[in-house]
């Protein structure tokens, strides 16, 4: 969910940014003071409201704090930082499952430390965003993963057929404090707020064992590295690192040694070279050493299209054929995991624990997925896909009916068309010409 700031912090955020890309050299040395100014933290509140999220450590959810009344609560947190007595606490961590089966971390800091930090980031991210580079397309404004699977479509039809598909090893738990705080320092000089920044790369981590105990950790302060994954500020202060690699590659001459173009979204990337891919990885090696970063070398691997594919942000990207003419052309189409993942989700929405819902709940819950899988993966080559996608999705929704209509019959008297017509599933090769579809809209 997005939304305008106010037109004070619109102001701010201006008046950050038009001076940040008028002096690529200016450190900004009063920037404190803006964090806890009162149309900051309600915007910041309201940002962090609006993405919703579990309670932290202490249970205090946004409905405990409005309850107890907001402006109190904002006040409260404004003189904390005002007098600088505001510490934050240890962040509560989680794990959520991925695909390959393993698990991956997530933090969740505190409300209070969540809201903070969102308002730091609207005062740097004006700042921080003169300074990216057009290769970083991830979590910026104007930007999306969809543009970075274009751009590299763009350029392997270009020339720039060998790839180099990287991946790093725990990107956001190993990027080192004390040069992430100088890439900061670059352009701030306001100690007070590069001390609270210093704060939240240290904060301890939660967790909960088997048995319901809780254990706290200090990895990150104990080890000096790591940024907090889960928190409005980690997207910036990643981006703000990955920004080092990729000056380094342009500074030392490899861009144009091998003609090669780095595209990056958060802690993924791809190389494109037109020539020398395997001195390029190697160079990239040791600019990732240099930063201290490990290259995973087991998904790490050199690739040319169109003989070969490999997958970037949730696509495959690779050699199509025409279905009119038999004519080969390099195009992109959903990752095979990702249409798995779209179809176990849907099964697990038509389990037997769901046959006390009605068919228009599922319906609904169906189409909410539906469109929203289809919303990011609308770029290239999808009618395979789609295809998959919605023969999964209608005889899913068959078997889920026969068991609640408690008759096998059922299942052959519900041709697609009257899923489509009569109980509204949505047909994905309907929409897939529309650029972007909202729910609210259908």
């Amino acid at each position: 969910m997005s939304l305008l700031p106010p037109e004070t912090v619109r102001k701010l955020q201006e008046a950050l940014h038009t001076k940040a890309k008028g002096a690529a050299s200016y450190r900004f040395y009063a920037l404190y003071d803006k964090v806890y100014r009162k149309d900051v933290l309600l915007y910041a509140y309201e940002r962090c409201r609006a993405n919703r999220g579990a309670p932290g450590v202490d249970g205090q959810t946004f409905e405990d704090i409005e309850t107890a009344g907001l402006q109190g609560w904002l006040d409260a947190l404004a003189k904390e930082l005002h007098q600088k007595t505001y510490r934050p606490q240890a962040v509560r961590r989680v794990w959520i499952p991925k695909a390959d089966g393993k698990q991956r971390p997530l933090g969740i800091p505190t409300v209070k430390d969540r809201v903070a930090q969102m308002a730091v980031v609207l005062v740097l991210e004006p700042i921080f965003e003169a300074d990216l580079q057009p290769e970083q397309y991830g979590y910026r404004p104007g930007r999306s993963g969809l543009q970075a699977v274009e751009t590299v479509q763009t350029l392997l039809r270009s020339g720039h057929t060998e790839v180099i598909d990287a991946d790093l090893s725990g990107y956001f738990d190993s990027i080192p404090h004390a040069e992430l705080l100088r890439s900061l320092a670059r352009r701030i000089s306001d100690r007070h707020l590069l001390a609270l920044i210093a704060r939240w790369l240290e904060m301890p981590v939660e967790e909960t064992d088997d048995r319901g105990r809780k254990q706290r950790t200090t990895r990150n302060k104990d080890e000096g590295r790591g940024s907090p994954q889960g928190s409005p500020l980690s997207p910036l202060l990643a981006n703000l690192y990955m920004r080092r690699f990729i000056v380094a590659w342009k500074q030392l001459g490899y861009a144009q040694r091998f003609a090669a173009c780095i595209v990056n979204y958060a802690d993924d990337f791809v190389i494109l070279c037109r020539h020398g891919a395997e001195q390029a990885m190697a160079a990239m090696r040791e600019i990732m050493r240099k930063l201290k970063l490990t290259v995973n070398e087991t998904k790490t691997r050199q690739c040319r299209v169109p003989e070969d594919t490999f997958n970037f942000l949730g696509y495959t990207i690779g050699r199509c054929y025409s279905p009119r003419n038999g004519e080969a052309y390099v195009s992109v189409w959903p990752a095979d995991k990702k249409v798995k993942g779209l179809c176990a989700a849907l099964s697990e929405q038509t389990q037997r624990c769901t046959l006390g819902q009605s068919a228009a709940d599922i319906v609904r819950k169906f189409n909410e997925r539906l469109l929203g899988w289809a919303n990011y993966f609308r770029l290239g080559t999808l009618s395979a896909a789609y295809r998959a996608v919605m023969n999964h999705a209608c005889r899913r929704l068959r078997q889920w009916l026969g068991r609640k209509k408690g008759r096998k019959v059922w299942v052959s008297r519900c041709p697609d068309r009257y899923l489509h017509a009569k109980l509204g599933l949505i047909d994905l090769a309907q929409v897939r010409k529309l650029r972007r579809v909202s729910w609210a809209n259908v």
